[in-house]
């Protein structure tokens, strides 16, 4: 019970880079069954399967199927990557500190993952305001201007970031039940559709391929755009109860998000043309409730989202400049996000910016994936965490040395090839084979 009236009490989440206290680790399987499925669900994660029907001629079961299948397998990754925060109360990029050195996690991992999360947050802030212009001129004829939607949106967002991960928790409670009540709408929609005298079910079956090479292709883009998401899982994990409860929950959770996700997104594709699943249904129907319903939807899940980019990005920042403390880092992270809401631009360029930072993203969640899980074994010594906030691991140079190889090969490998996903399998090898030379594996090993 005191527990429970501790835990309640808190409004402001002001936990920074120490551990979680062990009576606050109370989040179980379920619980991040409910977040990570609420988190996975939103308009942007639509794109790679229903990318794999419009452009790589895929049919609706080949590229649910290719797409889920890499996307589960990053979340291993992302899964095996929870455990440090779930047995140490610790927050990831910190983790990160005894995988690549402090000064590799300080000022170059955590500057990149905190500029991903801005960027991220700016378009996901973005794209709801023009679902909520949307939804106020179709519903009431009001045209409001952009700036007076985005402003006050990312505020909320960033608020709830600062109240921190029971707000995230909390959240998804209200949020999932919305997204599969609006997915069952959906799918209802869909089924019972007039696709110019031919049914849903004729379509999907008669149309598009099983070609492997294209199912490796999309099944390898579904993988890299999550497996990034390694360099974040601590962030939540360190609530969890147990470390099967976080690796568990978080697993199921990615995998059963995304799996709904690829669900809609292929088939919208298919019977639809079309790649977004919440502007297609509204389309479908006259009822001021569905419309309403599957906007909400819509609207919530990129709220929930962009609560955990600005959460996770936070922490980022105060990895890299500690003496802020974590609420003012929220702060700072959340008025960054106000200020880049404010330009619908940013969101034309998403190809070139997810491109120019996955060079680096992807070798360096290869290496410190591999570090972690190959050379320490999955396991941190007491002596590794009492290290990490003195700054003993300045900068793992064989690491160094292996990302500067994997920008590389990222940049030498043709885009047809999937350049992200021959990296990340790539890296990994040449950090080992680093780290055999020399003696360096034993001076890496001592950091475990």
């Amino acid at each position: 019970m005191r527990t429970a009236a501790s835990a309640k009490k808190i409004t402001v989440e002001t936990i920074g880079l120490d551990a979680v206290p062990k009576h606050l680790r109370t989040t179980g399987a379920l619980d991040y069954v409910r977040i990570k499925t609420a988190v996975a669900v939103n308009a942007g994660n639509f794109l790679v399967p229903a990318m794999a029907v419009l452009e790589g001629g895929l049919n609706f079961y080949a590229a649910v199927l290719s797409t889920v299948l890499g996307a589960c397998l990053a979340f291993l990754f992302v899964s095996l990557l929870a455990l440090p925060g779930a047995r140490y109360g610790l927050p990831a990029q910190f983790v990160i500190r005894s995988m690549i050195g402090t000064k590799g996690s300080m000022y170059i991992a955590s500057p990149i993952r905190t500029l991903t999360s801005l960027y991220w947050f700016g378009v996901q802030t973005i794209g709801g305001t023009y679902i909520l212009k949307e939804m106020l001129s179709r519903s009431f004829g009001l045209e409001v201007p952009f700036l007076w939607l985005s402003i006050p949106l990312a505020l909320i967002m960033a608020y709830l970031a600062l109240v921190g991960f029971e707000a995230l928790k909390n959240l998804s409670k209200f949020v999932l039940p919305l997204l599969f009540l609006s997915a069952i709408v959906m799918a209802c929609l869909y089924l019972t559709g007039d696709y110019g005298g031919r049914s849903a079910k004729d379509i999907v079956n008669g149309s598009g391929n099983w070609s492997a090479s294209v199912m490796i292709l999309f099944g390898s883009l579904a993988f890299v755009q999550y497996v990034s998401g390694a360099g974040t899982s601590s962030d939540v994990s360190r609530y969890g109860r147990t470390p099967k409860h976080a690796f568990y929950g978080i697993f199921f959770g990615n995998s059963l998000g995304f799996l709904l996700t690829a669900l809609l997104g292929a088939f919208t594709a298919t019977v639809a043309g079309d790649w977004n699943p919440f502007v297609v249904s509204t389309r479908m129907t006259d009822s001021f409730f569905l419309i309403a319903l599957i906007f909400t939807a819509a609207f919530m899940s990129m709220i929930t989202i962009n609560l955990n980019n600005a959460y996770t990005g936070g922490y980022s920042l105060l990895n890299s400049f500690p003496k802020l403390g974590r609420m003012k880092s929220a702060v700072i992270f959340g008025a960054l996000g106000v200020i880049v809401s404010g330009f619908p631009i940013i969101a034309d360029r998403a190809e070139q910016f997810i491109s120019l930072l996955g060079t680096v993203i992807i070798p360096l969640t290869a290496v410190f994936i591999a570090d972690y899980l190959v050379v320490k074994k999955g396991r941190l010594s007491k002596e590794a965490i009492n290290n990490l906030a003195a700054g003993v691991y300045s900068l793992n140079v064989p690491a160094a040395w292996a990302v500067g190889a994997g920008v590389i090969i990222y940049l030498l490998v043709p885009g047809g090839l999937s350049p992200s996903f021959i990296t990340f399998f790539v890296t990994p090898l040449i950090y080992l084979a680093i780290l055999q030379r020399k003696g360096w594996n034993k001076k890496v090993k001592k950091c475990a």
